[in-house]
């Protein structure tokens, strides 16, 4: 370690040409990395809904439709127009109305009421669309838009998804715009020196660029990771600058010179830093193992960024801090936070009220936030009014009725099944419509005496293809009952040779991975981060009780919103059980490490206080920038799951920086004696129980 220090600092030059180089090109890279914001994109490949959607496509070219478009006050005459304009824009695949299905030159009383009810009512008419949901997806919603101006909306799940990806990267700069102010005053006044709050984010600031840049070398990102990576990575990381130029101005203090006094800072700080830094590396790793690929996805980015962040904090931030610790001296202030002495014996006071409040609910708050009313899909995305497709979505609906489309692919050999298969289909509840060669044409009509065109919908060489309609939103308990039922019906009509896909079918299949990974990835990040507490306090029972003061803070935040009746998107739940474990367990290691220390030369009460007293100013100031970080997603988005993890990432922060506050400094003091013979080469402080009570003047 001592070589590395003095080679950081005698080439300090280096180190500052070397980032600059990587941060111009990070920023050029940045622009060319691809956002995908399609969550079905992220399904295991063996996945039921991903392998229907691949027989599918090489099966057929006609696609269900994913954009509905309705026209109020409006003739038949007119409605036929602006098809024909939706047809032209660029990026439109298809364009479906009740003309391609009907005579509609004879009079309206004459045409089927299913069919002219689900298409034209009420001086209204819906058209259905395909649009090419990739490359373009924006202009192509917004050129439809053009097209039909104030005469009408537009809904789908192409439309949502379009609403995406123009709402987020537009909120996560004006989030960066709110958050970067307010980290800065909150330094301001945690710090003693008006210039260093610039270091730390020049320094931190570069690693999250490089982090950005350097996603290109993973082709593409999701759209959550781009949402939240960069705003959770200055959050979490920020305390790492914070606490080894605390220690450079300590040593200065003793007397030091300025290369000496930073040589011995990044020593002293180096394992601390280092140890919360894995923490945190090792619970966003936890997310890789999921096998729905956001997990990965976020948790490589995320894991990346702290480890970037770690690399900037430990040679950068060193450089420059040599080159301008004149700066820092000239702009020095007084401290602006306590002493928290009078806080750390409040805290002790009122902590055995505070464990027993938490034993007594610590169990129904774990039961309760498994019993959450969970999304999964992409309709969770905007699924409230407060937004314009959430308002047109709504609009739609309650005109045409919700109209949520699956396609079933059956073997074309055992095309004689179909018809009764799909009267069978219309006996399932939410089932409203089944369209087919069989139940449209029927089977007594030789395919060859059909024309090609309107036969290649319905009929591939291998394939029969049947259009199910549900009278659902895209998830929720009716439609993915409706899924079940429907594949188990075809599996007992023809075995495991056929296929279900569709919107809802994908959000079944994200519920089913989903909610097995989240048992792996809790593990996982758990086992992990309590071996580093292990290797790091050389101690049985320290990760034990650190683990459970931040798990039972996890479970309060999420029964929070069971017991308010709340929706959570699953992503999101998973996300901030490893985000909130990962990156606030940092603040009960800091606390435990105090304690420790303390120990040595003090009584347990006097050690808690004291360990209380150095580290509140530190859990504060970093609990203070991850939870305004969190509350300022979930204010400023208008992205349903990034407002729902923003929510849970600051109330979860809050929750768990109480509890290293006030439940686990009365943990550590009850189990001391338990902590004393399970930690490796303890030298606990022994004294009369006269001199309990006291504490370090």
């Amino acid at each position: 370690m001592d070589k590395f220090t003095e080679k950081i600092l005698k080439h300090k030059l280096v180190v500052i040409v070397a980032f600059s180089l990587a941060l111009i090109f990070s920023i050029f890279a940045r622009s060319m990395v691809k956002v995908n914001y399609n969550m079905v994109d992220y399904l295991p490949e063996d996945s039921k809904s991903t392998v229907s959607l691949n027989v599918m496509e090489e099966q057929f070219n006609k696609k269900t439709p994913n954009v509905r478009v309705m026209l109020e006050d409006i003739s038949i005459s007119k409605t036929l127009e602006y098809k024909n304009k939706i047809s032209q824009v660029e990026g439109v695949e298809e364009v479906t109305w009740m003309d391609d299905y009907v005579n509609i030159d004879q009079p309206l009383e004459m045409i089927d009421e299913s069919i002219k009810d689900s298409y034209y009512k009420n001086e209204k008419a819906l058209i259905d669309v395909v649009v090419n949901d990739k490359d373009g997806l924006i202009d192509t919603i917004q050129d439809i838009k053009d097209v039909i101006k104030d005469k009408g909306v537009v809904s789908g799940e192409a439309a949502t998804l379009a609403f995406a990806q123009s709402s987020t990267s537009e909120e996560v700069s004006k989030i960066m715009a709110f958050i970067i102010p307010v980290i800065i005053i909150i330094l301001m006044i945690s710090t003693s020196s008006w210039f260093e709050p610039v270091l730390f984010l020049c320094t931190v600031g570069v690693s999250i660029l490089i982090n950005m840049g350097t996603n290109i070398f993973l082709g593409e990102i999701s759209f959550i990771t781009e949402a939240t990576a960069s705003i959770l990575q200055l959050a979490v990381s920020i305390d790492y600058a914070v606490f080894l130029l605390h220690r450079f101005a300590d040593f200065r203090l003793e007397g030091m010179e300025v290369k000496e006094a930073m040589v011995n800072a990044m020593k002293k700080s180096f394992s601390s830093i280092l140890a919360s830094g894995l923490t945190t590396v090792l619970g966003f790793l936890a997310l890789t193992l999921m096998r729905f690929k956001i997990g990965p996805d976020l948790g490589i980015v995320l894991a990346k960024g702290i480890v970037l962040s770690l690399l900037s904090v430990m040679t950068l931030l060193p450089a420059l801090t040599v080159y301008t610790y004149k700066i820092i001296d000239k702009t020095h202030h007084r401290s602006f936070m306590p002493s928290f002495k009078k806080f750390g014996k409040f805290s002790m006071k009122i902590g055995p009220m505070v464990v027993v409040i938490i034993m007594l609910i610590i169990l129904p708050c774990y039961i309760a936030q498994g019993k959450n009313s969970f999304t999964y899909g992409a309709s969770s995305m905007s699924s409230g009014e407060d937004t314009e497709i959430g308002r047109d979505t709504a609009k739609i609906n309650n005109e045409f009725g919700k109209s949520n489309q699956l396609v079933f692919l059956l073997p074309r050999e055992k095309s004689s099944l179909e018809k009764e298969f799909g009267e069978k289909l219309l006996s399932i509840d939410n089932v409203s419509d089944v369209m087919s060669y069989s139940m449209s044409v029927g089977n007594e009509i030789p395919k060859d005496f059909v024309p090609e065109n309107q036969i290649s919908a319905l009929v591939s060489d291998e394939y029969s293809r049947m259009i199910i309609t549900l009278n659902t939103e895209d998830e929720g308990e009716e439609a993915f009952k409706a899924i079940e039922d429907i594949r188990a019906l075809g599996k007992e009509y023809f075995g495991n040779d056929c296929y279900l896909a569709g919107s809802s079918a994908s959000s079944y299949d994200i519920k089913e991975t989903v909610t097995s990974d989240n048992k792996v990835t809790t593990l996982a990040a758990i086992i992990a981060i309590g071996v580093v507490i292990m290797l790091t306090f050389k101690s049985i029972s320290i990760p034990i009780l650190l683990l459970l003061a931040i798990e039972s803070a996890v479970w309060i935040n999420f029964s929070v919103s069971y017991f308010s009746n709340s929706d959570i998107a699953y992503i999101g739940f998973m996300v901030i059980s490893s985000v909130q474990l990962g990156a606030t367990v940092d603040y009960a290691i800091l606390f435990a490490n105090g304690y420790l220390e303390n120990r040595k030369n003090y009584n347990k009460y006097n050690s808690a206080i004291n360990a209380i007293k150095s580290s509140t100013g530190t859990v504060i100031t970093s609990a203070a920038i991850l939870s305004i970080a969190g509350f300022a997603l979930g204010n400023i988005s208008t992205n349903t799951v990034i407002v729902q993890l923003g929510m849970l990432l600051g109330r979860g922060t809050v929750i768990s920086a109480i509890s290293v506050l006030f439940f686990l400094p009365t943990i550590l003091v009850l189990c001391d004696k338990l902590i004393e013979k399970t930690t490796l080469k303890a030298k606990f402080y022994k004294e009369g129980i006269s001199n309990e009570f006291a504490y370090e003047k």
